[in-house]
């Protein structure tokens, strides 16, 4: 383990943050081989307990079922949220928040997580990683039991801006994945998501505040979009998962989900069928 550790008394306020990210973001300009000296510190939570109605908030919003004493997969990533706008909305992290891109997250959760139990929780940015549209923060996060990795996720955020990268070759889409549902989407989707995750970004909630950004209306949070797809497949409790984020998902909409027991899809209806998120399954093997 390298860089410093800072120990935290209490989670990070998301909101505050949120806006100082945003205050700095004009005075940041990323570009082709910037460095992060905060690379490898990590910020510590010890005797972390969940908040049950929130969590219960969490449950509804995101199609989970409600009262189990276990923690649904996506909800660490909740948790360890504010710690990594705390350090992506630093002075030092030379990626500006405003226009960071959620790109992707891999999560593995090694046995079931009580929702009752305390949680040692760390976040850190492993990395920056050159990409063909700019640069990505790669972001762990850790929820440990006892001093035992019980969950662990990776997530990579993407700052476009000039590169001299080739354009990559577009590897050919898999075949179609079987429909098995469609899900119209409320407008107020992205309120009630942010108001159980804490997540209030500007884009999520009103037409007004997204069109600031450039979004016709507002759009779902990524991570409630496969959130909602894991609530629908289901997962082992040993369980290893991948998405990728590849288009928004404006609201009011519709969509439809498709599955095959390993893989999963967010799609668009109608003859596109613009694919939203896709994701892969598979049971961790001892």
């Amino acid at each position: 383990m390298t860089g410093t550790v800072t120990i935290l008394s209490g989670p990070p306020s998301l909101g505050p943050l949120l806006a100082l990210g945003a205050l700095r973001s004009p005075f940041k300009r990323p570009r082709p081989g910037v460095a992060f000296p905060g690379t490898g510190d990590r910020l510590v939570l010890p005797d972390l307990r969940v908040d049950l109605a929130r969590l219960a908030a969490y449950e509804r919003v995101c199609g989970f079922p409600t009262g189990e004493d276990s923690l649904p997969l996506t909800y660490p990533h909740v948790l360890g949220f504010p710690l990594a706008m705390r350090i992506m909305s630093g002075r030092g992290f030379p990626l500006p928040l405003l226009g960071l891109v959620h790109t992707s997250i891999e999560i593995t959760r090694h046995t079931t997580l009580a929702a009752t139990g305390s949680y040692e929780l760390t976040v850190h940015v492993e990395r920056l990683a050159a990409h063909r549209r700019g640069t990505e923060a790669v972001v762990v996060t850790e929820l440990r039991d006892g001093g035992t990795v019980v969950w662990e996720s990776t997530s990579t955020y993407l700052a476009r801006h000039r590169t001299e990268a080739a354009p990559a070759a577009r590897e050919p889409e898999p075949d179609p994945l079987p429909v098995l549902d469609e899900w119209r989407l409320a407008a107020d989707v992205g309120r009630r998501y942010g108001a159980a995750s804490g997540d209030r970004n500007p884009i999520h909630l009103h037409p007004l505040t997204a069109r600031l950004f450039g979004f016709p209306r507002a759009i779902a949070h990524g991570m409630w979009t496969v959130a909602r797809c894991l609530a629908a497949h289901g997962t082992p409790q040993a369980v290893r998962v991948r998405a990728e984020f590849r288009a928004p998902v404006l609201l009011p909409g519709t969509v439809t989900f498709a599955a095959d027991g390993e893989r999963f899809e967010l799609r668009g209806t109608g003859e596109s069928g613009r694919v939203h998120v896709s994701g892969r399954v598979a049971p961790l093997t001892r």
